[in-house]
């Protein structure tokens, strides 16, 4: 049986969220989902990140919470009106969950960041002692983080998580029709380093967290990186098809907007403290994992 034998978890029914739940319970866990809207079913608890409100009662005695929730960086463009939608979701949620772990005083509190926390990197490989970025999605780790601080009765792990993949979602899931098709490409120079992790190891380093014996910022990215060139080469052989047609940037930024610098930019991540506290990658080299995940 898990230590931490109660889990809650925001932001349930996203792709991490989704494979968090699922995998819990088949180890033995309690899950309550929280929920903004009024619970139907029995693992759900309702909570309101715009007005603060947690039903603190239905989640008395939780040992555990796990908060993903927050508006996805890449499903519109970056508008100004967006970009504050970005900031507003993690702000505003991250305060809430937090200051009802300070009432609940669970064990852990798990909270969702990202990498864009270093900004842009280059060729210089960074951890997590290393400063942040000075961009908008640097800006934005760094309040996300300062919220989550405040649940200071806890222990506090902030995973700063890298491009995940999986093949039903994400990234890999939006370019895998075009690789399939023989379309696919390296995206603007090909020379930008990218930093993953699959869901599998994603969802197993999460659970790691929980009673691992760490706290603060957490690197969740393979040990691996690769630029996008190498990512998209992979990904072709992974399928047994040509990657002939490359993207250009400038496509990417009439495309995406403002989020095309996530795609071309450089983030060389590497998980320090995940592996200094003894986790082991199932996947850390890209080969196997997309041959696992996309092999017909």
């Amino acid at each position: 049986m898990p230590q931490l034998q109660r889990v809650a978890i925001t932001g349930a029914s996203g792709l991490v969220g989704s494979a968090l739940v699922g995998h819990l319970k088949s180890e033995g866990y309690t899950v309550q989902r929280l929920v903004r809207r009024n619970p139907i079913a029995p693992d759900e608890v309702s909570w309101d990140p715009a007005s603060g409100q947690v039903d603190l009662a239905a989640l008395e005695g939780v040992d555990a919470i796990v908060h993903l929730a927050g508006a996805n960086v890449g499903d519109k463009r970056w508008t100004t009106k967006y970009k504050a939608e970005i900031l507003n979701s993690r702000l505003l949620g991250t305060t809430a969950i937090a200051k009802a772990a300070n009432s609940l005083k669970p064990s852990v509190f798990i909270s969702a960041s990202a990498i864009g926390y270093y900004g842009e990197t280059g060729n210089r490989a960074v951890t997590e002692n290393d400063r942040g970025g000075d961009d908008f999605l640097a800006a934005v780790c760094r309040e996300w983080e300062a919220a989550a601080d405040i649940a200071t009765e806890s222990r506090v792990v902030k995973i700063r998580t890298g491009l995940v993949i999986e093949p039903t979602g994400g990234a890999l899931g939006r370019m895998l029709p075009l690789f399939k098709f023989g379309l696919g490409g390296k995206l603007g120079s090909g020379s930008q380093w990218w930093s993953w992790i699959t869901l599998h190891d994603e969802i197993k380093a999460i659970t790691h967290l929980l009673d691992a014996d760490v706290a603060g910022p957490v690197n969740l990215t393979t040990p691996n990186p690769v630029t996008n060139q190498e990512f998209t080469a992979t990904l072709a052989r992974a399928l047994h098809r040509p990657a002939l047609f490359p993207v250009p940037g400038i496509a990417l930024k009439t495309v995406l907007g403002g989020f095309s610098t996530e795609i071309l930019g450089s983030k060389k991540v590497l998980p320090q403290a995940l592996q200094n506290s003894g986790f082991a990658f199932d996947y850390p080299h890209l080969i196997n994992a997309l041959t696992e995940l996309v092999a017909e």
